[in-house]
């Protein structure tokens, strides 16, 4: 799965911080598997001891997954920067039409998309520039 690929599902299919969280995890598992079976088998996974352990044998790791932890940076920086990007674009439509909304579970973006009539031409052309 592409770069772009993943950042759409997370942002547009998934919407939520532990969901995307789950998806980059599941990826990063399967690509850094065998490292883990390697370096980390008598780790107990769970809050970050994976990572924190991966961590600590980072000039052992295998290519593909010291790619796949760059990756996973890389997605969680653009996921964030689009967040920050839509709340500018469409603040005054997430307090008019969303304020009341739950976070998570992609709710916010559904709201907004519930009121895309309502959205004004800056919130709709950060919207659209999503899905291009």
């Amino acid at each position: 799965m592409n770069k772009k690929s993943l950042l759409l599902l997370l942002v547009l299919g998934l919407g939520g911080a532990a969901a995307a969280q789950d998806t980059l995890l599941e990826y990063v598992t399967e690509e850094c598997q065998a490292d883990l079976d390697k370096f980390c088998a008598e780790v107990t996974p769970g809050e970050g001891r994976l990572m924190y352990c991966a961590a600590a044998y980072q000039d052992q790791l295998s290519g593909q997954c010291k790619g796949a932890l760059a990756n996973a940076a890389l997605l969680m920086a653009d996921l964030s920067n689009t967040i920050a990007v839509v709340a500018e674009a469409c603040e005054t439509e997430l307090m008019t039409h969303c304020a009341d909304v739950e976070v998570g579970e992609g709710r916010v973006l559904q709201c907004l998309d519930d009121h895309e009539a309502e959205l004004g031409a800056e919130c709709n052309e950060v919207l659209d520039q999503l899905v291009e």
